[in-house]
C-alpha cells in the first residue's frame, strides 16, 4: 500500500515529467521575419544572414514574404498571422511604410518588439531599423552617373515603388543630388516598375522611346535595374549609361559585359544578421540605436573582384 508521502512523491514525479518539456519549449525564443518578398536574390541573402544569427544566438527564426513586392495586402495578412502566434520579437520590411502601422501598434501594445529591416515605417513603433542609408547610396549613384555622362545631359529613373521607404529614399536621394550638384543634368522622367523585371523592362522601353538621346538611366533595385538592361538590349540603345542598385547575378553579369556601368550593392547578409541580433536584444530589454547602418558600396568593372566588394555581392 502506498503511504501518503509516497503517493505525493509519485504525483510530483509525474508532474515534473509532464511539465518539464513544456517549460523547455517556452524557453525557445522565436523571432519571425516578414520580408518584402522572395523573387530577388537580395532577399535570399537577407535570409542567409538571419539564419546565421539564429544559429549563433540559439533562437528560432522563420522568414517569409509575399510572391511579389506589389502584394501589400498579402504582406499585411502574413504579419497579422505571425503576430497571432505571439512571437518574442518580430522583424518587418514594409512594402508600404504606413499600411502596417495599426498592426505594428498592436504588437507594441502586446509587448512584442518590432525591428524594421531594409525598409522602415513612418512611425516610432520599431525599436530600431537595420538598413542601408538609401539616401546617401542613391546620391552616390547620382555622382557616378554624372561622372559617366560628363556632367550634362538627360537622364531618367526607373524606381521600384513610391510607397516603401526604400523606394522613396532611393528616388529622392538620386533626384535631390542631381538638382543640387549638377545643374546641366535634367531628369526627364521618373517611372515605376514595381520591382518587377518584365514591368520595368516595358517602363524603360517607353522612356527610351519618348526621350531620344537619353544619356543615362538609374534603376532603384534589382528588378528595376535588370528591366533597364533588358530594354537596352531589346532596343540596341548601347550608348545609354545604366547605374543600378543591388547585385544579383544578372546585374554583375551586365557589369562584366559592359552593358551596365556600375551599381550600388548593399550588405543583405548583414541586414538579416543585424535584424535578428537586434530583435534578440530588444526581447532582452537592451538599448538599441534608432538606426543600424548596414553599409553600402559602389562597384563596377574596376573593383567588382576586390575582396571587400566580393564579400557583399549576392550573385
Amino acid at each position: 500500500m502506498l503511504t501518503r508521502r509516497t503517493l505525493l512523491g509519485v504525483i510530483g514525479a509525474i508532474t515534473l515529467s509532464v511539465t518539464a518539456p513544456v517549460a523547455m519549449a517556452q524557453e525557445e525564443i522565436y523571432i519571425p521575419l516578414i520580408s518584402k518578398g522572395f523573387q530577388h536574390q537580395f532577399w535570399q541573402a537577407v535570409k542567409s544572414g538571419a539564419d546565421q544569427a539564429a544559429a549563433e544566438f540559439g533562437v528560432r527564426v522563420t522568414f517569409e514574404g509575399p510572391d511579389s513586392e506589389t502584394m501589400v495586402d498579402r504582406q499585411i495578412d502574413m504579419l497579422a498571422a505571425t503576430l497571432a502566434n505571439k512571437p518574442d520579437a518580430v522583424g518587418f520590411a514594409a512594402l508600404d511604410s504606413q499600411a502596417a502601422i495599426p498592426l505594428l501598434r498592436k504588437a507594441a501594445e502586446a509587448g512584442i518588439p518590432v525591428v524594421a529591416f531594409d525598409s522602415g515605417v513612418e512611425s516610432d513603433i520599431p525599436v530600431t531599423t537595420a538598413t542601408t542609408d538609401n539616401v546617401a547610396a542613391a546620391a552616390l549613384a547620382a555622382d557616378k552617373m554624372a561622372e559617366f555622362i560628363g556632367g550634362k545631359g538627360k537622364v531618367a529613373v526607373v524606381a521600384h515603388d513610391q510607397t516603401s521607404r526604400t523606394g522613396i529614399d532611393r528616388r529622392d536621394g538620386f533626384l535631390n543630388r542631381m538638382a543640387e550638384a549638377y545643374p546641366d543634368i535634367e531628369v526627364v522622367s521618373v517611372q515605376y516598375g514595381q520591382g518587377d523585371q518584365l514591368q520595368s523592362t516595358e517602363v524603360a522601353k517607353a522612356i527610351l522611346t519618348a526621350n531620344p538621346g537619353l544619356a543615362g538611366m538609374f534603376g532603384t533595385n534589382e528588378g528595376s535595374a535588370i528591366g533597364i538592361v533588358n530594354a537596352v538590349r531589346e532596343m540596341s540603345a548601347t550608348d545609354l549609361v545604366i547605374i543600378g542598385y543591388d547585385s544579383g547575378k544578372a546585374q554583375t553579369n551586365a557589369i562584366r559585359e559592359g552593358v551596365m556601368a556600375g551599381a550600388i550593392t548593399q550588405n543583405p547578409v548583414g541586414i538579416g544578421y543585424e535584424t535578428v541580433k537586434a530583435a534578440l536584444s530588444a526581447y532582452r530589454g537592451e538599448a538599441l540605436p534608432e538606426v543600424i547602418d548596414t553599409g553600402f558600396y559602389y562597384y563596377d568593372a574596376s573593383n567588382i573582384d576586390e575582396a571587400k566588394i566580393a564579400a557583399v555581392l549576392y550573385d
